[in-house]
C-alpha cells in the first residue's frame, strides 16, 4: 500500500468522524468547575448563534438558552448525537481551557481541547479533535454569540 492510499483510507474512515466534529460545537460551550455561573462575566441566558468549524467545513445553529439552562450551557454539553465528559475545566478571567472526550452512539470518540476568551454574550475557542489516539489534533473552533435576550417564537431550545 502506498503512503497515498493509506491517507485515502484513513481518511475515508475519519471524515464521518470529522462530521461528528463539527457536531461538538454544541459541545464546545465554555465548561466550568463552577457549581453555577454566578461569577462576573460568565454567559448569560437567551439566544445563542454558534459556528462551527473544523477540517474548513462550517456550520451555524441557533438555540435558546433558559436561565434554568444556563448552568448545563456553562458547564459543556452533550448533544443528542455526542455524550461528553470534560475531565480538564479551567476557567476564570474571561478565559476558558478545557478537554475531554465524546462518544457518539457509535462508542466512537473523539478527544477535544479547546481554549480561549468568553463574555457574558460572547465566546471564542481555538483548538482541535483528535478521530484516533495517535493521530494529529484537526484545527477545530466554535464562536458564539448572544444574539437576544429573548427568544422568538419557534426557537429551538437548548
Amino acid at each position: 500500500m502506498t503512503n497515498t492510499q493509506g491517507r485515502t483510507r484513513f481518511l475515508a474512515r475519519a471524515l464521518p468522524i470529522a462530521g461528528g466534529a463539527l457536531a461538538l460545537g454544541m459541545l464546545m460551550t465554555v465548561p466550568s468547575s463552577a457549581t453555577a455561573p454566578q461569577a462576573a462575566g460568565t454567559p448569560l441566558p437567551g439566544y445563542w448563534e454558534y459556528t462551527t468549524s473544523a477540517l474548513g467545513i462550517r456550520d451555524t445553529e441557533t438555540k435558546c438558552v433558559r436561565p434554568s439552562e444556563i448552568t448545563r450551557f456553562f458547564s459543556g454539553l452533550s448533544t443528542r448525537r455526542w455524550s461528553c465528559t470534560y475531565p480538564v475545566r479551567e476557567v476564570g478571567n474571561g478565559q476558558a481551557r478545557f478537554e475531554g472526550i465524546c462518544r457518539d452512539h457509535k462508542d466512537r470518540t473523539v478527544r477535544v481541547r479547546l481554549n480561549g476568551p468568553y463574555a457574558p454574550e460572547s465566546f471564542r475557542f481555538n483548538g482541535g479533535a483528535q478521530l484516533a489516539r495517535g493521530t494529529p489534533y484537526i484545527p477545530a473552533s466554535i464562536t458564539a454569540r448572544r444574539i437576544s435576550a429573548t427568544c422568538p417564537a419557534g426557537a429551538e431550545y437548548f
